[in-house]
């Protein structure tokens, strides 16, 4: 009888997968990002940020930005769903190997005289064994399938994860934004309504003394009372804003921080890179990858399933009347009991899992380029918002700054009598409109950069172990 050697006994044990070999679907979106107009900015020569921190400048922000990632309960569910399937992945992976169990057991037992036919009798009964019970051989490899099924669930829920991380890092960086933009528009109108109820009692100084009519000290008052609403509007903006963004950081928020006026470079620019590049920081199309491979690892189980299963228990130890003698020569037993399932008839059963796993990776294959699409036309929409939002401010400077001269020459020759009141009036409320417009300008611009962020996949520098994880156990 020829011996079984290692090799042998290793593929027994192992067995064959019946996976396609899984192949990643070519990228739909352009090699290219667009170019043209809106694109004139030409790809930025700033260094790859390892992380949000290289990103984000506002150091209130990133203390911000720490506190919400320990507090907010969002992500703490993402986190915890994903050891949950960690968990799995590993009770899965446990079927591959036989599970030994020992058992110890004793037996006393007393037989009656009508069944002894004599005296009663006690008798005793001691055993040991150790053995497995029930190890599937996994000849075909659908343990092995499902069980790289579970890992690649696992790292797609991981994935999943760094994507509810990094939602999180750019709505509060939104959330915070938005509010000192809110606090900087509560400031201006509190600014501009002392200017005009400052112009409204001047105006009303003129009126007694009849040299204005009443037509301009109503178009005074009107300015004052849309001031006045503005101030309303922006406070309670402003709480709102700060209501969201405690909501987001998991913690109360200081509304007393030292007003910080937006600026544009509170956020760094970060380079766009190619479209490539985008499979590998994207947290969603990662995901969609796992899940499809997940779901290629599924159909080699479904195949499996068409074969026979050989499954195997075994024990040995020893029995003895007495405890004592439990182990002494001539009490030693065995047990040795394969069991073979072959499906004869399921009823197409078998057939429907196969076609049903071969349908559901068709579907990842689909949501895996829509989700390449999508993340191409995000960072399409961001390069654009990049360029003509600076062209857009820039413009909205030279605005104020015109504006300003404007307000400036009405006053003087307002309060040297050359011109009434409405042309200075005109100028307040065109100087106002001005200086909202820029600030509104200014925080869509840096809004575009947050979300251009988090349509490149936010930050990139990804734990060690992770990555070793995924290489040395992912299926080639």
């Amino acid at each position: 009888m020829r011996r079984i050697t290692p090799s042998l006994l290793a593929l027994v044990l192992t067995g064959c997968s019946l996976a396609p070999d899984y192949q990643r679907p070519p990228s739909p979106s352009a090699e290219q990002y667009p170019s043209g107009p809106a694109y004139q900015g030409g790809p930025s020569t700033t260094a790859l940020p390892r992380d949000w921190q290289g990103v984000f400048r506002d150091p209130v922000l990133r203390q911000l930005l720490d506190t919400a990632l320990a507090n907010n309960r969002d992500l703490r569910m993402a986190l915890l769903n994903t050891e949950a399937y960690r968990a799995q992945y590993r009770i899965q992976r446990a079927e591959l190997l036989p599970k030994i169990a020992a058992n110890a057991q004793g037996t006393r037992q007393y037989l009656p005289r009508r069944r002894t036919g004599g005296e009663g009798v006690i008798s005793t009964q001691q055993s040991a064994t150790v053995g497995i019970s029930a190890y599937e051989l996994d000849l075909f490899g659908r343990l092995r399938s499902l069980s790289d099924q579970a890992l690649l669930t696992y790292l797609a829920t991981d994935e999943a994860r760094r994507g509810a991380e990094l939602s999180l890092i750019s709505s509060v960086a939104g959330a915070y934004l938005t509010w000192r933009a809110d606090q900087e528009l509560l400031a201006l109108s509190r600014q501009t309504l002392q200017a005009d109820e400052k112009s409204l009692r001047l105006t009303q100084r003129q009126r007694r003394t009849g040299t204005l009519s009443a037509l301009d000290q109503i178009q005074a008052t009107t300015r004052v009372d849309s001031t006045r609403a503005a101030v309303a509007r922006y406070t309670r903006l402003a709480a709102q804003d700060l209501n969201q963004l405690q909501r987001l950081v998991g913690a109360q928020v200081d509304e007393h921080l030292p007003p910080l006026p937006l600026a544009d470079e509170q956020i760094a620019r970060v380079p766009a890179g190619l479209p490539a590049d985008l499979l590998q920081r994207r947290p969603d199309i990662r995901q969609a990858e796992y899940q499809l491979q997940a779901a290629n690892a599924n159909i080699g189980a479904a195949r499996a399933a068409f074969f026979p299963s050989i499954s195997l228990t075994a024990n040995a130890g020893s029995s003895s009347r007495e405890l004592a003698d439990l182990f002494d020569a001539g009490t030693g037993s065995w047990l040795f009991q394969p069991q073979v399932n072959l499906p004869l008839f399921n009823a197409g059963s078998l057939r429907a899992s196969l076609d049903y796993a071969k349908l559901q990776k068709d579907m990842q294959v689909a949501r895996y380029e829509k989700s390449i699409q999508t993340a191409f036309q995000e960072v399409a929409d961001g390069l654009a918002a990049r360029t003509t939002y600076q062209q857009q401010l820039q413009a909205q400077r030279d605005l104020v700054e015109a504006s300003q001269r404007y307000h400036d020459l009405a006053e003087n020759r307002y309060r040297n009598g050359i011109d009434s009141s409405l042309t200075f009036l005109d100028a307040q409320r065109s100087l106002f409109s001005a200086q909202q417009g820029l600030i509104s300008d200014r925080l869509a611009q840096l809004l575009a950069e947050v979300n251009l962020f988090t349509a490149l996949g936010g930050g990139w520098d990804e734990a060690p172990g992770l990555a070793y994880q995924r290489s040395a156990v992912l299926p080639k």
